[in-house]
């Protein structure tokens, strides 16, 4: 018996079911259950790859934790047929969780800097650390970090010999020792002695890399960090031959989305399955496989899309197909869309249209989607000011303007505004923050206006320029920022 269609009221539920666990998953470990691999992430897990580039949202954090679960590394390799993560000794060499025994966390990072460390040496104990008690037990009879970094100084001769023989070992054995790197972000609460910390690991990747056949350090970096810390160490530009991003095609996005609905538990995800047919679980029933036409497959995407949602952003097709129209408008200047603000959208739009078109004949109404992504806008502008803080003192200037806007006018209204001496007092301010939850702002070159554009484009804030050289904002950030567009989406009333 063929199942019947899910009717729009069974879609909006399960829509806000499934979406609601995908935004709180920065909160918890990725599972079997979670695990989705984009055909675009498999770069990324190559173990000769050790710099992953990603932005905020975009999955780092998720394949940290997934490289540490010996399942899911497992899951990825028969996804992706590398079976080089099968071989694996995965130890975390930073992370957001709290393992004093594994590597410091940020106060002790920071009277280590304090007391005159070099972040090199730092990250070159945490290496012999996680090679074990059996490579050198007197380190490991060490409990604090200053203590193992003191040893590790004035041992240099077996520090080295653990290394070499711990390569030997590995590569006898054929695996591979993989130290994993994350949220470097919350290294430090100083930016500059965060790149310092930052730049004393991508200086240990390329060692290791160069030096050992089997021992490997993967370091997830926001790409601006990562372009930082590149100047406090020479050849780093030889690290750009051994990195990956993590991006997101429209394809994948919606991969992702059919997933979650795949996987959600009850009666309405089984359904969504069996109608589409071609799913394949695993073999103890804790995660299903979207089929190939789901992951990427854009006619069949799309497809099944305008079935839970209106097909155009408006009456016809004048206003946009809905399937290309929403990431186009979630994209950064880079042309990058954040999963987290597609599922963002998707979740607020869900909502929306359940309080607002209850009787609709799709789960999703168009305007509800347009609410969706002004919800989007919303959080990615949070986002981007949390972490560079300094992107909203720039753009709040141009409030209530029009884009595209010439580059002349934002020059004036930065003077106007007096930028500049607001970046450098704002600068000021967070250099003699004495807590942990300030970060240093400020741009590299905050007193040359123009190269703020720059700055602002490399960022994916700003677009690039257009033929006339008028400047744009992508919606993401355009719409929360408060800057209009003829025709656009917008902004929040």
């Amino acid at each position: 018996m063929t199942e019947a269609p899910l009717t729009a009221h069974e879609y909006r539920d399960l829509l806000s079911a499934a979406l609601a666990e995908a935004m709180t998953a920065d909160a918890r470990r990725p599972t079997a259950h979670t695990l989705f691999t984009p055909d675009s992430h498999r770069s990324a897990l190559y173990v000769d790859n050790v710099v992953v580039h990603g932005g905020r949202g975009v999955g780092k954090t998720f394949w940290y934790w997934s490289l540490l679960d010996a399942r899911l590394r497992g899951l990825a390799a028969d996804e992706y047929r590398i079976n080089r993560l099968r071989r694996l000794n995965v130890a975390p060499g930073y992370g957001l969780a709290s393992r004093h025994a594994c590597y410091p966390g940020p106060m002790v990072l920071r009277g280590l800097l304090e007391a005159g460390e070099d972040p090199y040496d730092i990250w070159y104990t945490v290496l012999l650390v996680s090679l074990g008690r059996t490579s050198l037990p007197d380190l490991h009879d060490l409990t604090e970090w200053a203590d193992r970094i003191a040893w590790v100084r004035a041992h240099p001769g077996p520090a080295e010999r653990a290394v070499e023989e711990a390569d030997r070992r590995a590569y006898d054995e054929n695996i591979v020792h993989l130290l994993l790197f994350d949220a470097l972000e919350h290294l430090h609460s100083d930016r500059r002695q965060a790149d310092r910390l930052v730049g004393g690991i991508l200086r240990l990747a390329l060692q290791m890399r160069f030096a050992t056949r089997s021992i490997r350090l993967k370091v997830f970096v926001r790409p601006d960090m990562f372009e930082a810390a590149r100047h406090h160490f020479a050849d780093a530009s030889k690290l750009s031959a051994y990195s990956a991003r993590l991006e997101w095609t429209q394809t994948d996005l919606y991969g992702l989305l059919f997933h979650y609905l795949g996987n959600e538990d009850g009666d309405a995800a089984r359904r969504f399955r069996e109608i589409i047919g071609g799913w394949q679980p695993e073999a103890d029933g804790t995660r299903q496989a979207a089929p190939r036409l789901l992951s990427g497959d854009e006619e069949a995407q799309q497809r099944l899309f305008e079935e839970i949602a209106d097909p155009f952003m408006g009456t016809n097709v004048r206003r946009g197909r809905t399937y290309a129209w929403l990431p186009n408008h979630l994209m950064d200047g880079r042309s990058q869309v954040s999963p987290r603000s597609f599922l963002q959208a998707l979740s607020t739009a869900a909502q929306t249209t359940g309080a607002r078109y209850p009787d609709h004949d799709r789960a999703l109404h168009h305007e509800a989607i347009r609410a969706g992504v002004q919800e989007a806008s919303a959080r990615r502008v949070e986002e981007v000011s949390e972490d560079t803080p300094w992107v909203e003192l720039a753009i709040k200037p141009l409030a209530g303007h029009q884009v595209p806007i010439p580059e002349s006018t934002v020059l004036s209204l930065w003077k106007e505004a007096k930028l500049s001496e607001a970046l450098a007092e704002d600068a000021a301010r967070y250099a003699q923050a004495d807590t942990p939850d300030h970060v240093r702002t400020g741009p590299r070159h905050p007193e040359d206006l123009p190269r703020l554009i720059t700055e602002l484009k490399d960022l994916g804030v700003m677009n690039p320029p257009r033929s006339d050289g008028r400047l744009d904002l992508p919606d993401v950030y355009r719409i929360a920022f408060g800057l209009g567009r003829k025709g656009g989406v917008p902004r929040p009333k």
